[in-house]
């Protein structure tokens, strides 16, 4: 396993994280408490060092969990955790999204009480969850870079989402200097990481990027198949069921990723991340020890060739020779500064003058 720095924090992180919103969860499979840190221990056994939480994920059983399967293993590994929920007073309906609350003291307590949770006296990471422009607000840097200097946090980041988008939010990450923006970002959904890694070369800006859901949710790294019945608490059943089927087909169109069994096409998936400089780590779902063992192992396989990276951007630039719709169309990509951001990307065309 390799490593790589968050921007310039001197926080290194394994290039395969541990993402743990499956931990202290039933959204993407079930699985008992004694499985889930016996998955992070073997996980770390095979190099996974990075281990990626947050406190809203099982209203703070996750963390209680990781604190658990790490606590003696605490100068080994990087810890990122999430705030930004407000699960203390609002029960989880559901698959929806809570009430945010960013106002500095609640952001404060939040921290603490993650760290009483993880049982440490500080977390690597600390990302600002899901948080709008609007709401990250100068007392609010203040209170960060106060947890910061206090040796409370070594590097903060802002993770994106839940649904692709925010490119308001991923920019004004970058211009604050903030040590890692935290996105969706795959072979299939190239929007906004694309736009992150424009932004952070044309600023000359140190932020890295995480990318999150590397398997677009189960396609790349064949999980989801035609065959698969996603369970009703299951959290990929949001995705339209034109977004698997065109999604079939356009992995046909990228077998030769696999490179005649030298990689397969989950470790393929995490390479083609790995090939951009700025991805700083990326954190797959595991659900089983296979599934470590496979993508743990992803960076120990072939680069993808420029040959192979020039092919995916064709055909990217294609949509991979699918014609049909997949459900998923730029309008639906959310924005909190009405869509401004997505239009100034050319996401989304430009409004008409006078409209």
């Amino acid at each position: 396993m390799q490593h790589r720095e968050l921007g310039d924090s001197g926080v290194a992180v394994s290039e395969v994280a541990f993402g743990a919103w499956v931990v202290g969860t039933d959204w993407w499979g079930d699985r008992s408490e004694d499985e889930a840190v016996e998955m992070v221990q073997y996980a770390l056994d095979e190099g996974v060092s990075f281990f990626d939480t947050g406190d809203v994920y099982g209203h703070g059983r996750s963390e209680e969990l990781i604190g658990e399967a790490l606590g003696e293993h605490r100068d080994e590994v990087t810890v990122a955790t999430k705030v930004g929920y407000d699960f203390y007073n609002n029960p989880q309906a559901g698959h929806g999204e809570l009430p945010k609350e960013l106002d500095s003291e609640y952001v404060r307590e939040a921290v603490e009480k993650s760290l009483d949770r993880l049982d440490m006296e500080y977390v690597d990471v600390l990302y600002l969850h899901n948080a709008n422009v609007d709401e990250v607000t100068d007392e609010l840097l203040e209170t960060l870079y106060d947890l910061r200097e206090d040796g409370y946090v070594d590097a903060l980041g802002w993770a994106l989402g839940p649904s692709i988008g925010w490119l308001a939010e991923g920019d004004r990450a970058v211009e604050l200097d903030f040590d890692v923006v935290q996105t969706v970002f795959n072979l299939f959904e190239q929007t906004p990481g694309q736009h992150f890694l424009e932004t952070i070369r044309e600023e000359g800006a140190d932020t890295s990027l995480v990318a999150r859901v590397p398997h677009s949710s189960g396609l790349l790294n064949e999980q989801v198949t035609p065959e698969t019945d996603l369970g009703k608490g299951d959290h990929r059943a949001h995705r339209p069921n034109e977004w698997f089927e065109t999604g079939w087909e356009k992995l046909d169109e990228i077998r030769f990723l696999e490179r005649d069994g030298a990689r397969t096409m989950g470790q393929a998936a995490i390479q083609w991340l790995l090939g951009h400089e700025e991805v700083a780590s990326v954190t797959p779902t595991f659900r089983s020890r296979a599934d470590v063992d496979e993508w743990a192992a992803a960076p120990e396989t072939p680069a993808l060739s420029d040959e192979e990276l020039s092919r995916v951007a064709e055909l990217y630039a294609e949509n991979f020779g699918v014609d049909r719709d997949d459900g998923m169309s730029p309008e639906q990509f959310r924005s909190s500064v009405d869509g401004e951001d997505l239009r100034a990307a050319g996401v989304l065309p430009a409004e008409a003058a006078g409209d």
